[in-house]
């Protein structure tokens, strides 16, 4: 039994990690691919590391109930396994959502760009292991539909 719940959690765990996407700028999605995007110039004013929050989604809740559940249903009798299997659901649950949002949470930046137009704008996107940016360099603003990004 801990064998198979062992594997459960990893299993899990392993999809959580495979739901995570990329808010890099070097990152686009299927959608994006063959569309044309508008292109503007301007200078980073100012660089502001940021925290950017997990996903929430049903998935890490669900494995955790599953796992928290199965897990209370191996204790005690039939009648105490339903009650613990109730209370582990109730419990992988809330432990399963919060493993997620930990698992995918990410550190990015906010990248202050003043435009060629005199308008300044601020985007949040993730760094790429390659990606530097610094104040005063020239950079590109890339908008495609409600995605914006900077690049070099």
């Amino acid at each position: 039994m801990k064998n198979s719940l062992l594997l459960i959690v990893l299993l899990a765990q392993i999809g959580l990690a495979g739901c995570a996407s990329s808010l890099s700028g070097e990152s686009y999605s299927r959608s994006e691919a063959r569309t044309v995007q508008r292109v503007e110039y301007g200078t980073i004013e100012q660089l502001r590391p940021v925290k950017i929050e997990g996903t929430k989604t049903p998935i890490g809740s669900g494995a955790g109930a599953l796992v928290g559940g199965i897990a209370g249903s191996s204790v005690g009798g039939k009648k105490t396994g339903q009650v613990m299997a109730v209370i582990g659901a109730v419990a992988g649950g809330l432990a399963g959502a919060a493993i997620e949002e930990g698992v995918t949470r990410t550190t990015g930046v906010e990248i202050t760009v003043k435009m060629q137009n005199g308008q300044t704008i601020a985007i949040v996107q993730a760094l790429a292991p390659n990606e530097r940016f610094s104040v005063g360099e020239r950079v590109r603003v890339i908008h495609s539909g409600q995605n914006t990004r900077v690049a070099h």
